[in-house]
């Protein structure tokens, strides 16, 4: 049995993810974080699996991979704990995306032709309306894209760690990483409060933090929070049926620019909260709720269901997302700091890239053949030691 031993830095849903994976092949795990699993990033987003937003390229073929184990991962854990896997709130609900101009019908027409290998369906006007009755009529184009799935966030995180744990690994919380102990030029563990925790393997999962993580470490990426609000009504079932967002969120996404971008995008929970987003915008770690920002954001929302005016908003949160200026996620070791492995860098998408970079990760530590290319994610890349410490 391979008694490798690895710690895991950050107790959100992907360093969950990746401790279950390798708990599961054998790792001796621990989780570390500085303060309680699932109580940062990971709570404070929407729990999206998408595959609808993404272009072609080697972030789509993760989000492909993921799509596929997630209804695997929540039978497997549901086989250890019914409890854990309904917390989940597993929901392949599907996703549609509308444009709402000519410009924008020819874009989203252009964009879903390019996804290869994803189910991007084209609904006609009375489709829509029996999809989403209460969407607005103004629709110049709509595809549903079946693939798209929800869960609670927090719920799936918890879910994650308790499933590692109940395989061995073990959780560290309230413990802040201060810096590494190397040797050879290898990691050899980390250093908290009063002691080493002594590791083979430290991988850095610590989401918008994990920039700070890997200076502290001695081998700086350029991961910087990028932050998102959301609304939350009060429960109203059935009024929105899937994940409909207008096509403007694809570009949001793909923003280099750190000012302020809003598009609509509109889903409902399993207890009929309906959820109002979406933000972004880079303020380093300022967590102040703006009102102009969440205005902005239910103004696009009402263009898409009118019928959201009436709605009480029961309250609005946000978060902090790691973003990487060329938008793609980090998954490999670092190539000046030997056993030091970073997971990071997966802005909004972290939820639903969870388990298929998990599994990666398992692959690429067990000499195992990756499910999928993962040239396009290596730490030596420009866009991740652009402007950070060699």
């Amino acid at each position: 049995m391979n008694r490798t031993r690895v710690a895991v830095l950050g107790a959100g849903i992907v360093g969950a993810a990746c401790a279950r994976e390798l708990s599961l092949a054998g790792f001796d795990v621990v989780v570390v974080d500085r303060g309680r699993a699932a109580g940062g990033t990971t709570s404070h987003g929407e729990g999206n699996i998408l595959v609808s937003d993404k272009g072609p390229g080697a972030e789509l073929e993760l989000a492909k991979l993921s799509v596929r184990m997630w209804p695997r991962v929540v039978a497997e854990i549901a086989d250890e704990d019914a409890r854990a896997a309904a917390a989940i709130e597993y929901d392949p609900k599907g996703g549609i995306v509308v444009a709402t101009t000519e410009d924008g019908a020819r874009a989203l027409t252009s964009f879903a032709g390019t996804q290869l290998g994803v189910r991007a369906e084209p609904l006609s006007p009375k489709e829509l309306a029996d999809a989403e009755p209460a969407l607005t009529r103004e629709v110049t184009a709509a595809f549903l894209y079946p693939e798209d799935a929800q869960v609670q966030p927090a719920g799936a995180a918890l879910a994650l760690l308790g499933s590692a744990l109940r395989h061995g690994a073990r959780l560290r919380s309230d413990t802040e990483v201060l810096g590494a102990s190397v040797r050879s030029g290898r990691i050899t563990g980390v250093r908290v409060p009063g002691e080493v925790i002594e590791a083979d393997v430290v991988v850095n999962a610590a989401g918008p933090w994990a920039g700070q993580v890997s200076a502290r470490l001695g081998a700086p990426i350029a991961i910087r929070p990028r932050r998102g609000e959301v609304l939350v009504t009060t429960p109203m079932p059935g009024v929105v049926r899937h994940k409909v967002y207008d096509a403007d969120y694809v570009g949001a996404v793909g923003a280099d620019s750190g000012e302020l971008q809003t598009s609509a995008v509109v889903e409902s929970t399993w207890g009929g909260t309906v959820l109002i987003g979406s933000s972004r915008r880079r303020v380093e770690f300022d967590d102040a709720i703006r009102p102009d920002v969440l205005s902005a954001i239910a103004v696009k929302a009402l263009r898409l269901f009118p019928s959201l005016a009436d709605a009480a908003i029961m309250r609005a949160y946000g978060g902090f997302r790691p973003y990487v200026d060329d938008h793609l996620p980090v998954l490999g070791e670092d190539p000046r700091l030997g056993n030091l492995w970073h997971a990071t860098g997966h802005e909004g998408a972290g939820i639903g890239l969870s388990v298929g970079t998990a599994r990666l990760l398992r692959e690429l530590l067990t000499g195992a053949e990756p499910a999928m290319p993962v040239g396009e994610f290596t730490v030596d890349r420009p866009a991740v030691l652009a402007g950070v410490a060699a």
